[in-house]
């Protein structure tokens, strides 16, 4: 029997197999190194209550595949084979789970990582937050190239951007986030939303993050509409804020998961406080050009993506109290935006009067 086990691509030192080991011993109730199946798969169930089913069924299968000569036991020496196999690698990471959950402190058996981080993976392939920014470059591009290098009312502007004199063009809501007005404007929210947009993806998927990112590019320019309904909107801030603060939902949701989650709050906490702050002192300083900048839509994304971000983003670990915080964000953002519509559509004379 080999002393090295595998963990992916990470040799387990022979200090880790006295840790499976222990592990073992722990259901080895007679100390003769060897656990009835049925016995095995109880006492991980018993002792689980609060493991995820989906861990508790990998080892149940994998338990099964380890006894090789169908005795209904399996054996230290079976045990420690299917930990160091190659398609073992899986299950010995859903043992290390059981592990955390359970047996142990994070300290002990995980010296590297928290369960959260553990989750990163770039399979299938990351490209919500890829598409998007290609789409945003090519139109930048396109109007740059258009108008001889100044992008900022190119023909795909026009048609795309948020102008509160068009609302009947109900694409402008969601759209404007293609245009953008300036490079640093652009490089800005490229940088911005591929740097925090992507980690989210690794962990919780393309789909996730989509929604979120739409839901604050939405919500940026309904919030907008209605409390500067005279203010043109371009640029993704409304969904760069949204991942800004999707990033809180996930630590809040996670927190017992994480490694540095206390660490990871007060740097996103920080940024977030900081260019808000510096939004709100441009919008009412009398720079003329900071004046044109909707702040409301920063903030209205970052509402957003706190309150969709405690919806759709994996919570490795459901505590009772997060269910109820899960619940109050849904009615919550749920309001705000039905709200939102319904004045859009039924007070057309709060807005400016319309060209089309």
């Amino acid at each position: 029997m080999q002393n090295i086990a595998r963990k992916g691509d990470v040799a387990l030192t022979p200090f880790r197999v006295d840790q499976w080991q222990q592990f073992f011993n722990r259901y080895d109730r007679n100390g003769d190194g060897r656990i009835p199946i049925t016995d095995f798969i109880a006492a991980l169930r018993a002792e689980g209550r609060n493991v995820p089913p989906k861990i508790i069924r990998g080892l149940q299968k994998r338990i099964q595949m380890a006894d090789t000569n169908q005795d209904q036991i399996i054996t230290f020496d079976e045990f420690t084979e299917m930990i160091q196999s190659k398609e073992g690698s899986k299950y010995g990471k859903y043992f290390q789970k059981y592990i955390h959950y359970t047996v142990a402190s994070r300290a002990r058996y995980d010296t590297t990582d928290g369960e959260y981080e553990d989750e990163y993976s770039c399979s299938p392939p990351k490209l919500c937050m890829a598409i998007f920014s290609i789409i945003e470059l090519i139109t930048f591009i396109y109007d740059w190239v258009y108008y001889d290098g100044a992008p900022r009312y190119g023909s795909l502007g026009e048609i795309l951007i948020y102008d509160p004199s068009r609302r009947k063009e109900a694409w402008r809501y969601v759209t404007y986030m293609f245009v953008h007005m300036g490079t640093a404007h652009l490089v800005v929210n490229l940088s911005v939303q591929i740097l925090l947009g992507v980690p989210l993806e690794m962990v919780h998927g393309n789909w996730r993050v989509f929604c979120i990112y739409i839901s604050g590019v939405l919500a940026g320019s309904l919030g907008t509409s209605i409390s500067d309904p005279t203010v043109f909107l371009a640029g993704a801030s409304g969904g760069v804020y949204a991942l800004m603060t999707a990033h809180i939902s996930t630590i809040i949701m996670n927190w017992t998961e994480m490694k540095f989650a206390l660490y990871q709050l007060f740097v996103f906490g920080c940024l977030i406080i900081v260019d808000v702050g510096q939004a709100l002192y441009g919008r009412y300083s009398g720079d003329p050009a900071a004046s044109r900048i909707g702040y409301v839509a920063h903030f209205a994304g970052a509402v957003t993506g706190l309150l969709v971000g405690i919806n759709v983003l994996r919570n490795l670990r459901v505590k009772r109290w997060e269910n109820y915080v899960w619940w109050a964000s849904l009615v919550l953002f749920s309001c705000l935006m039905l709200s939102a519509i319904t004045i859009n559509v039924a007070f057309p004379s709060y807005f400016p009067p319309q060209k089309v």
